[in-house]
């Protein structure tokens, strides 16, 4: 196989460093979001909440339009997360952790 130019190498170098970088910030994020969905399952609140995911929405779409990102893919790849994290507060509130709560 032929070596690859360097450019390419560096090129691809960044891009897995990026994505290194997205796996940690999900992965942070969604312990973020498993406390709230056991506080959510502690206070009896539904594990969606609508209006916040409108604003999260209109918020990723700005966000990604400054910076000149595809807003209807930053729109698509906030509905994935939000999808998961909906059905973790769904399982939660289910769970040992919601039914202890309403005890």
């Amino acid at each position: 196989m032929p070596e690859l130019p360097p450019e390419l190498a560096r090129l691809r170098g960044s891009i897995d460093n990026y994505d290194a970088a997205l796996i940690h910030i999900l992965a942070e994020r969604f312990k973020a979001t498993q406390q709230v969905g056991v506080l959510k399952a502690r206070l009896g609140l539904p594990a969606s909440d609508p209006g916040r995911e409108a604003r999260q929405v209109a918020r990723m779409r700005d966000l990604a339009h400054e910076s000149d990102l595809d807003p209807v893919f930053a729109e698509k790849f906030l509905a994935f997360i939000v999808e998961e994290v909906i059905r973790h507060h769904e399982e939660i509130a289910a769970g040992p952790e919601g039914q202890r709560a309403r005890s």
